[in-house]
């Protein structure tokens, strides 16, 4: 009985240990960073004299193409007249976890994406900046990646057709969005108080329904704005 008893006993700790060793290696597993999926959504400016200022946003764009990472995503999309349409976004892609996959459909991307910028003449009649970002946050949403950025390649003036309501709260949580080459306007000469405004509104907009805001003129920084490893 008493052998009993000690087996029974060792057979109980038995349990316990690999149990013990389950949970740590459990534990261990857990405390490894996840791999973070990135999404960037660039919202391109097409009006009026901004048409002069596309070869930046080509530039832009090639170094997001350049660093961006298999399992990734990006698209670029027009502000237009009224952009909350899908006919908007030039070109999208979620890049392929074979690197050889991946690096095709970044030259195709940047095809289409050249053949665009070299064929927009005149530009659109209207700035539909917030149908754009709401546009961009469903994208952005749908792709469900760790990290969500919003570019907004724009001097962030908006013009709307008569009849286009656009005055009200956007949801934009866990998104940063990053105003970039915001132009000052002749109007801004006259009084430069209304550049700062136009930055002002867009930052309480976008604070106040959840994302983070930052602005970037110098774009030789881009790689402060999207940590690519």
């Amino acid at each position: 009985m008493r052998l009993l008893n000690t087996l029974h006993s060792l057979t109980k700790r038995g349990r316990l240990a690999a149990a013990s060793l389950a949970v740590t290696v459990l534990l261990a597993g857990c405390g490894e960073p996840p791999v973070q999926s990135r999404a960037v959504y660039m919202l391109m400016d097409i009006s009026g004299t901004y048409t002069q200022q596309l070869d930046k946003a080509e530039k832009i764009m090639n170094y997001l193409l350049a660093t961006l990472n298999t399992g990734d995503s990006l698209a670029l999309a027009r502000i237009d007249s009224a952009s909350f349409n899908e006919e908007d976004i030039i070109v999208q892609a979620t890049f392929d976890p074979r690197p050889s996959a991946a690096n095709e459909q970044k030259r195709a991307f940047q095809k289409q994406m050249h053949d665009f910028i070299a064929s927009v003449n005149g530009g659109s009649a209207y700035t539909d900046v917030t149908g754009g970002v709401i546009q961009a946050v469903d994208y952005l949403n749908e792709t469900e990646a760790g990290e969500k950025y919003l570019l907004v390649f724009s001097d962030l003036a908006e013009e709307l057709p008569e009849g286009h309501i656009r005055d009200f709260p956007i949801d934009v949580a866990g998104i940063q969005v990053v105003a970039l080459n915001v132009t000052k306007l002749n109007q801004d000469n006259i009084d430069p108080r209304d550049y700062q405004h136009r930055l002002d509104a867009w930052q309480e907009r976008v604070q106040d329904g959840g994302g983070e805001w930052q602005v970037l003129n110098d774009l030789e920084r881009m790689d402060r704005v999207i940590a690519m490893n």
